[in-house]
């Protein structure tokens, strides 16, 4: 089952049908107070209309992330979470409130795999496919990444990533190759859903 299959598929407004998306986000800090960050967020996401919330994966730790090969400034660890809500928003209205959201947080784009006071990635927007550098969809690298798919895998582990596979068995896959130790579960830790 994907995650459209689970949403409402069209509501009648105004003449037009609007289809409901399922959209899937990765939040991450390691500047500042990052459990703070993060909770501002996920509550500035939801401040404005066109988000209804779903789900919230527990919060994970991880080493900051850069492809093989690649130099990154020393920094520290990262908190990391995934949140899932259905919108009727167009892709590119979503992107605009989380850029809007991470400016307002002081997000400097200045080093590539620098450190941050706030990274939020649209993952996943319902099965809408798209290779505009802006927003690339699905993300083109999150199946490759453990900080994405292990929260997500707790809260919907039977998604399909589209073109590689069950969330699920994607998460466990790199679970393992990381070790283990790479990616902690931080059950002291816990975020407020929206309100």
């Amino acid at each position: 089952m994907t995650a459209s299959d689970r949403m409402p598929d069209r509501t009648a407004t105004g003449g037009h049908m609007l289809v409901a998306h399922r959209v899937v986000f990765s939040l991450g800090s390691n500047l500042g107070d990052r459990l703070d960050n993060i909770q501002e967020a996920v509550d500035a996401l939801f401040d404005a209309p066109g988000l209804s919330f779903v789900a919230l994966s527990p919060v994970y730790e991880s080493p900051a992330f850069a492809p093989p090969g690649q130099d990154i400034p020393e920094q520290g660890d990262f908190l990391n979470i995934v949140l899932v809500a259905d919108t009727r928003l167009p892709p590119e209205n979503l992107l605009e409130r989380v850029l809007n959201i991470e400016n307002s947080m002081q997000r400097v784009r200045e080093v590539r795999w620098g450190p941050r006071t706030l990274d939020i990635d649209i993952v996943v927007f319902g099965n809408v496919t798209s290779d505009d550098p802006d927003l690339t969809l699905p993300h083109p690298r999150a199946h490759e990444r453990a900080f994405v798919l292990v929260p997500w895998a707790d809260i919907e582990p039977d998604v399909l990533l589209a073109g590689h596979g069950r969330v699920g068995d994607l998460a466990a896959s790199r679970a393992a190759e990381s070790g283990g130790p790479a990616l902690r579960r931080r059950d002291d830790l816990s975020l407020q859903p929206p309100a």
